[in-house]
């Protein structure tokens, strides 16, 4: 039972690691997509290209009538009017007012259309700039991701360098202490061996500049662990430069590149400003209607009268050729506070009382604006001409960039067969140096240059094959094909 235990937590744990070791392995497609979601620029532009669709709403609904209702709910004091009778009074009310407005737009000489299809444009250019950020992402991660691989390729190189180094050491000690050899061939050796553990070290260093570098492309915290799956060379497709004919590429690249399509709709867009910008100066109609009705009542009420007495008046009745004083009663109005409940007695009879309708049409006739509809109308012009102008040096910025590409592709493809053919020169002078040395016809001098030169030729072979890697990957990325290793 002991040992079944142990095998099965052996298992849990071998798993477990296996498992955490996958977690930390990040390939050239995880780095894009997690660039994609915590990359600040491409959050900023999501943030914009949301905002770009609320006004596309916004100018839709805006086609639609609009209906507002408000109330309002107060007591006044002092010498005031009265909302109800509209006359002056002193006494302390309780108002209401309730108010129902409706607006409709008729006639606009299309403005609101118009309105619709510039915010739909901008919301369709917002959604490209953020394709446009993340494509920019991802040749900035893909440069960043190959000098990764090449790093690692030169400390792979490194240590071939030095196992070669030892193993001439090796050699050259036992023929030293055997008396065939000087001293001083060992020493300079082992001077080779510490020049050769330098360049590894410088290697080791480079490879983590570069980690740094891609950590900070994606927007990945410094101490989140990072193991670059790096792909064979040999492995890595790559298209035929045949099929990669700039003027073709030119012609496929303005119809799949984020840039061209965006400055395509900037440009509609532009273009529809200039009829908005048109509409200004003509009339518009609108209907409006609205319903409404006041409450108010006063903060103290009668509640009784007490007759004090009579007190004559300017009156006089004849009675038998005698005339009387009328007489009239002297009373005394008995009045009390009203509690805040009782001061809505009445709301809803006043409220039927006072309803009152309105409908009708407005006509807004233009006349003078101090020339804001003319200045407009000549700005959207000028707007239309900067983005034809800015839409056509993309296209020509992109044209070049592919034929530079291209061109480039065309020299680091050369230069890589050049250094191949370097390496394979530089690997035969090595061979016969080394067994040259070893039957005892040459000096350790001719070995450690050779074996420099072949190290040099190894390492400009590696950097010329990343270089035509990356300006194959470009131009495919120029096709559509996007980036993949």
């Amino acid at each position: 039972m002991t040992n079944t235990f142990t095998l099965i937590l052996c298992c849990f744990l071998g798993c477990t690691v296996v498992s955490a070791q996958e977690n930390n392995l990040w390939d050239i497609q995880r780095c894009i997509e997690y660039a994609a979601k915590n990359n600040i620029s491409l959050k900023q532009a999501d943030i914009q290209a949301r905002l770009a669709k609320l006004e596309t709403e916004r100018s839709t609904l805006a086609l639609y009538p609009s209906a507002n209702f408000n109330t309002n709910l107060g007591t006044q004091f002092g010498r005031s009017i009265d909302p109800t009778t509209n006359q002056f009074t002193t006494t302390q009310l309780l108002f209401q007012g309730l108010n129902l407005n409706v607006n409709v737009p008729i006639f606009n000489w299309g403005a609101l259309q118009s309105d619709k299809k510039i915010a739909g444009f901008n919301a369709q250019a917002a959604l490209i700039d953020v394709e446009r950020i993340a494509n920019d992402i991802s040749l900035n991660i893909a440069s960043f991701f190959l000098q990764v691989v090449a790093a690692k390729q030169q400390i792979g190189i490194a240590k071939v360098q030095i196992s070669q180094t030892l193993a001439q050491q090796i050699f050259t000690r036992k023929r030293v202490d055997a008396g065939a050899l000087p001293e001083l061939n060992a020493a300079e050796i082992e001077a080779q061996l510490a020049r050769d553990s330098t360049i590894l070290v410088n290697a080791e260093a480079n490879f983590s500049q570069s980690l740094i570098q891609l950590k900070a492309a994606i927007n990945l915290d410094m101490a989140t662990p990072f193991e670059p799956s790096i792909p064979a060379v040999e492995n890595i497709s790559l298209a035929a430069l045949a099929d990669l004919e700039p003027a073709a590429l030119y012609q496929l690249a303005l119809s799949n590149q984020p840039a061209q399509k965006l400055n395509q709709l900037r440009v509609k867009s532009a273009d529809e400003s200039i009829k908005r910008a048109r509409t200004a100066y003509y009339p518009t109609i609108s209907a409006f209607g609205g319903l409404g009705s006041n409450f108010a009542n006063s903060a103290r009420e009668v509640t009784g009268v007490n007759i004090i007495g009579t007190r004559p008046t300017s009156g006089f009745v004849n009675v038998a050729g005698t005339n009387y004083t009328v007489l009239q009663p002297d009373v005394q109005i008995v009045q009390s506070k009203r509690n805040f409940f009782g001061m809505w007695n009445g709301w809803g009879s006043q409220l039927e009382q006072n309803f009152r309708q309105n409908f009708g049409v407005n006509l807004q006739v233009p006349i003078f604006n101090g020339g804001n509809a003319r200045l407009g109308y000549e700005r959207s012009k000028l707007n239309l001409r900067a983005a034809q102008i800015t839409s056509n040096q993309t296209d020509l910025l992109l044209q070049q960039n592919i034929y530079t590409s291209h061109t480039n592709a065309i020299a680091a493809m050369k230069r890589f067969n050049a250094s191949d053919k370097s390496v394979e020169a530089a690997q035969k002078a090595y061979d016969f140096a080394r067994k040259r040395f070893e039957a005892g016809l040459s000096n350790t001098l001719d070995v450690i240059t050779n074996q420099n030169n072949l190290l040099r030729s190894k390492l400009d072979r590696l950097n010329n094959q990343f270089d035509y890697i990356f300006r194959i990957k470009l131009l495919e990325f120029y096709k559509g094909q996007g980036i993949k290793l």
